[in-house]
């Protein structure tokens, strides 16, 4: 089979991604790529195995319907009828470049790619039948830390800018961007920059005013409302959801799971996306309403024993901000997260509502065109996700944290400081990633889902944000803020 695996996010299969840098999430892909030369080349086997994943890899680099299908129907039928997605992928990655072998027998071949449109790299493992035509059986592709890959040398700040416009500008004319950015440091921009339309069907130019939806960066802003609470003394991290929500539907869950454990996703409170989600969409108005959907489930595994990204952990958290405040979830971010931070254009009014400047998103998910989101989209945003923002706002939320604005700077250290490894390799903090990037620690949040992707990296050893949003697919952005933060200067 071929397996892509996602880093931890919010839906499954780019559905709703939430991390991916850890900071939020999107599919990596498997792809090959043609090197140089094809197997049997200096340092690659030449086995079957090794012939099939430089043939497969060629193929897909094509970015050729007929070519790379003509190609799965011969070698890889298990995969046939998933062409156009192989393809959308192709076009949002740019292909493969293979890296290096790692291992080798005529059966199978394993080895590194790095993504050509990002600095992600990926360790492939490819397995065909004995006997031939020697068909392919299984192909995985897993993210490894970028250090496992080449080294990518940091720059002068105005050179990386320089390079910053330079593929913005290409990606632009690709059409893998549109969305805007923005680098500021010690709350300065030193580069703004908006791409793309807003609106294809009107010709509406995205600008920096253009407000686009950020999927699970909501999650900082809900982390930042339950820090606040402690630091007044109305919640204990280590009290049970019980003490808050006395009749919540499950009481095993409810008595076992804690405010600490929801917010670093060890609570084992699942998720809500999936049929369900989508039979009752824009039925789910309140966060009380989601409540009454899945209140009833039990945790899935036992709290505190592992990780497993959970928008439904942060969907409760946003329940015990109501119940504790006596607000609404809305409006208490509204009074005690935006207002300090002076973010006047981030907010998660209903759909139905009409919201000036926000963008429409596009998606290509299961097609090969772009058509609008709109079918996809929650009646509103929640605690756990789907508001929307600009750059700007962003970038006064993150001067905001760093200036303790929002906390003090116990509770911020706190805030942002790693509690429990991902599977990607960085740490979850309380609705915050705090990962190494390229020996620079940042720390933030990702979001994503059809037709809509934001990231935001603060980096306070540099003094350096970064805040991309694009109103297309997972990774749009995270690529662009990747590129960013790999090549800051480090002071």
């Amino acid at each position: 089979m071929l397996q892509l695996r996602p880093i931890t996010g919010g839906r499954t299969n780019i559905r709703r991604t939430g991390l991916a840098t850890g900071l939020v999430l999107f599919l990596v892909a498997i792809a090959p790529l043609t090197l140089a030369g094809q197997s049997g080349t200096a340092g690659v086997p030449d086995t079957p195995a090794a012939k099939q994943f430089f043939a497969w890899l060629a193929a897909f680099n094509s970015g050729d319907a007929t070519t790379l299908g003509n190609f799965l129907k011969a070698n890889f039928p298990e995969r046939e009828d998933r062409l156009n997605r192989q393809l959308d992928f192709r076009n949002r990655t740019g292909g493969f470049e293979f890296k290096r072998a790692e291992s080798s027998s005529p059966t199978k071949f394993s080895g590194v790619v790095q993504e050509r449109n990002s600095d992600q790299v990926a360790r492939f493992t490819l397995e065909v039948e004995e006997a031939e035509p020697h068909r392919i059986i299984n192909l995985q592709l897993n993210l490894i830390p970028p250090g496992e890959g080449a080294a990518i040398a940091r720059m002068p700040e105005a050179d990386l800018l320089a390079a910053l416009r330079a593929r913005l500008g290409r990606e632009e004319a690709a059409g893998t961007f549109s969305g805007s950015v923005l680098v500021a440091k010690g709350g300065k921009p030193v580069f703004a920059g908006a791409y793309g339309l807003a609106n294809r069907e009107a010709r509406v130019p995205n600008t920096l005013e253009t407000r686009f939806r950020i999927g699970s960066m909501n999650k900082m802003f809900t982390a930042i409302a339950i820090l606040q609470l402690v630091e007044a003394g109305k919640i204990a991290l280590g009290d049970a959801l019980a003490k808050y929500l006395p009749n919540y539907p499950n009481q095993e869950l409810a008595a076992k799971v804690t405010i600490q454990e929801l917010l670093t996703h060890t609570g084992g409170t699942g998720d809500f996306f999936g049929p369900e989600f989508d039979a009752h969409r824009l039925e789910l108005r309140t966060l009380e309403d989601y409540v009454k959907l899945y209140g009833k489930r039990g945790p899935a595994f036992e709290p505190g024993s592992r990780w497993e990204y959970s928008n439904y952990g942060f969907l409760l958290l946003g329940v015990v901000i109501e119940k504790v405040s006596g607000r609404s979830y809305y409006d208490y971010v509204e009074a005690h997260v935006f207002k300090p931070a002076g973010m006047t254009s981030t907010g998660s009014l209903p759909e139905d509502q009409k919201v000036a400047d926000r963008s429409i998103g596009y998606t290509r998910e299961g097609s090969k065109d772009w058509s609008p989101n709109t079918d996809t989209l929650p009646y509103r945003g929640t605690s756990a996700g789907g508001g929307y923002s600009t750059v700007g706002d962003l970038g006064r939320f993150g001067d905001a944290l760093l200036g303790h604005k929002l906390l003090n700077a116990a509770n911020t250290e706190l805030l942002t400081t790693g509690k429990v490894e991902t599977p990607r390799g960085d740490k979850y903090a309380y609705g915050f990633v705090d990962s190494e990037e390229n020996g620079m620690r940042c720390f933030g949040h990702g979001g994503g889902a059809p037709g809509m992707n934001g990231d935001l990296r603060i980096c306070p050893g540099s003094g350096y944000v970064v805040a991309v949003l694009s109103n297309l697919d997972p990774p749009a952005a995270q690529n662009i803020s990747t590129f960013v933060v790999n090549r800051l200067p480090a002071k």
